[in-house]
């Protein structure tokens, strides 16, 4: 089971939001038994976040983690979500 991490600014707000996206999403592609999500602020997981096997975030990371994390922003956006779920969709299945 892989191991999926949504985060934003406060871990509140944003981060719920994505959640709910990717929750629906995963169900859709039948991969809900895959993952497990977890939903958090950058601050609280930036020290850990190489325990999560996929982060998502809608908020900037620190240089040092940028190749770990998906940016989410598309599904704010509208713009890229394919493109993001596609990445999404490799990590699981790697």
């Amino acid at each position: 089971m892989k191991k999926l991490l949504i985060m934003c600014g406060t871990g509140v707000a944003t981060s719920t939001v994505v959640t709910g996206k990717v929750k629906e999403w995963l169900e859709q592609e039948g991969l809900k038994d895959k993952v497990t999500l977890y939903q958090s602020k950058v601050a609280d997981e930036i020290n850990r976040i190489h325990e999560y096997d996929i982060v998502v975030s809608t908020t900037i990371v620190p240089d040092h983690v940028r190749d770990h994390v998906i940016d989410g922003l598309p599904l704010l956006t509208g713009m890229g979500i394919d493109e993001m779920y596609d990445e999404i969709k490799k990590r699981i299945n790697n």
